[in-house]
């Protein structure tokens, strides 16, 4: 079986944590992993502090592939992302030439000026590797295992999709859905007792309401086949006896 690749995601920004915007990066970078078979196992929201980013970096590199951050990389003074990524790494943050060199000639181009903002844009530490910005030109960047993006979401999902091809994958989880009209008190104990007895999946119940009426989604997933089928039959089997029974 291939290896179990995991990532973690550091959310950035007062706004998010205000509620003034409503963070749209989370489920997308969820999706994407997913897709390529690798597990999203923790995601942070932090304020603009560089403490706290410090920390949320530096903790969830530690224990993960890859992370992936977004927010605070943009010209304003509370843009601090690039400076508390470069803290965690114990690196100088300045001025990068190839960024600051597009940058300047981006703005010449449009005939705006190039700001004492709108050069903090070209800051990163020092080293890291640039992600390419095809919508507003100002680049991300790699540094480690650490993926600094922005956080509006268009130029979120145009940077990773083009850090997705140089990443590392793992084995992908294939799922199975099964409806049971008996609710999630009915079926939690004998629900645990499958998924004890089938340590290789991992078997989730969510509730649902439709036309009036109640019903629970049992949903296993599993990145062994085989698994992934014998917990179904098994799913199934203790269904139709509760049918039996009532």
């Amino acid at each position: 079986m291939s290896e179990i690749v995991t990532a973690g995601m550091v959310v950035i920004g007062d706004e998010i944590l205000s509620g003034r915007t409503k963070d749209r990066n989370i489920g997308h970078l969820a999706d994407m992993m997913t897709a390529i078979g690798i597990d999203l196992k923790e995601v942070r929201i932090v304020a603009d502090d560089q403490p706290f980013i410090v920390e949320a970096v530096n903790a969830l590199r530690a224990r993960n592939a890859y992370v992936f951050t977004t927010g605070g990389i943009g010209p304003t003074h509370d843009d601090i992302t690039a400076d508390a990524v470069a803290a965690a790494f114990g690196l100088p943050c300045d001025y990068d030439p190839a960024a600051y060199r597009l940058l300047e000639e981006h703005y010449a181009k449009r005939g705006i000026e190039f700001s004492e903002a709108r050069k903090r844009m070209a800051r990163m530490p020092k080293g890291a590797m640039h992600i390419a910005n095809p919508i507003s030109v100002a680049p991300g960047f790699q540094i480690g295992n650490v993926y600094v993006m922005a956080g509006v979401p268009a130029i979120f999902q145009a940077m990773l999709d083009s850090v997705i091809p140089t990443l590392k994958t793992g084995a992908k989880l294939i799922s199975a859905a099964i409806p049971s009209p008996h609710p999630e008190g009915t079926i939690g104990g004998p629900l645990s007792e499958i998924q004890e007895a089938h340590p290789e999946t991992i078997i989730g119940s969510y509730p649902k309401y439709q036309d009036g009426s109640f019903w629970t989604e049992i949903v296993v997933r599993s990145r062994s086949e085989e698994a992934l089928k014998a917990a179904k039959a098994a799913i199934e089997e203790m269904l139709e006896d509760l049918l039996k029974r009532n």
